[in-house]
C-alpha cells in the first residue's frame, strides 16, 4: 500500500520533535565521540525510513515507538548512558551503585526492533504461525542486540579509552550479557502488550 509524497502534520510534528532533541542534544554533549556513536544510529533510522515512507509506510504505532527509541539514544548522547542526570538521581534514591540508563536504552533495543520485525513479517506474510513469528522475532532481536555488543567491542579496539563513555560498563563485569538480557525483556514486552493494538493498524495495510 502506498501514500502520496506529502507529508501529514503529524509527520511534521513527528519531525519537529526528532530535530528539535537532536539540536539539544548537539549542543556542548558530555563527549563529543560518544554524540556521533549515540546520535549516529537515531539519523540512520531517520535516513531509511525517509527512503522508504512511500514504498513501505509504517504504522503510526511503530512511528511513535522510534521517536521514542531516537530520544532515548539523543539523550544518551549527550549525557552518555552512564551520567544521565535523571538517573543519577534515582540512583541516589534507591541507592544503586551504578547509573542505570543504559538499561533503559537496551530495553528500547528490543522493544522497537520488536514490533518493527513483527510489522515488517506481518505484512511480507513471511511467517504465518503466531508461534514461529514470536520465536523470530525473539531471535532477531537477541542477535541483533548481541551485534551491537560486537560493534562496542570493535569500537573499544579501534578508540581505545576513547570509547569508555560509548561503552558505559562502569565496572559492572557483566555488563554484556545484562545489556542482551533487557533487550530481550524489551522484545517480550512488545510482543505481550502491542499486539492487539499493532494488528488493528496493520489490518488496512495487508
Amino acid at each position: 500500500m502506498k501514500q502520496s509524497n506529502s507529508l501529514t502534520s503529524k509527520s511534521y510534528l513527528w519531525l519537529s520533535i526528532f530535530f528539535g532533541v537532536l539540536v539539544w542534544s548537539g549542543i556542548e554533549p558530555k563527549d563529543r565521540l560518544t554524540w556521533v556513536l549515540e546520535a549516529g544510529p537515531a539519523i540512520i533510522g531517520l535516513l531509511v525510513m525517509a527512503k522508504t515512507r512511500i514504498s513501505f509506510p509504517l504504522t503510526p504505532l511503530l512511528y511513535f515507538w522510534i521517536l521514542l527509541h531516537c530520544i532515548v539514544l539523543m539523550v544518551g548522547a549527550k549525557y552518555t548512558y552512564a551520567e544521565v542526570p535523571l538517573f543519577d538521581s534515582i540512583r541516589e534514591i534507591f541507592k544503586w551503585e551504578r547509573n542505570n540508563y543504559d538499561k533503559v536504552g537496551h530495553f528500547m533495543q528490543g522493544f522497537v526492533p520488536a514490533l518493527l520485525a513483527r510489522e515488517i513479517l506481518l505484512r511480507k506474510k513471511l511467517v504465518n504461525a503466531n508461534g514461529w513469528r514470536n520465536f523470530i522475532i525473539l531471535s532477531i532481536c537477541l542477535a541483533f542486540s548481541a551485534f551491537y555488543e560486537l560493534i562496542e567491542w570493535w569500537a573499544a579496539l579501534l578508540i581505545g579509552e576513547d570509547a569508555d563513555a560509548f561503552l558505559g560498563t562502569q565496572g559492572y563485569v557483566w555488563d554484556t550479557q545484562s545489556d542482551m538480557a533487557w533487550a530481550l525483556l524489551g522484545a517480550f514486552v512488545c510482543l505481550i502488550t502491542l499486539k492487539k493494538s499493532h494488528d488493528r493498524q496493520i489490518k488496512p495495510l495487508l
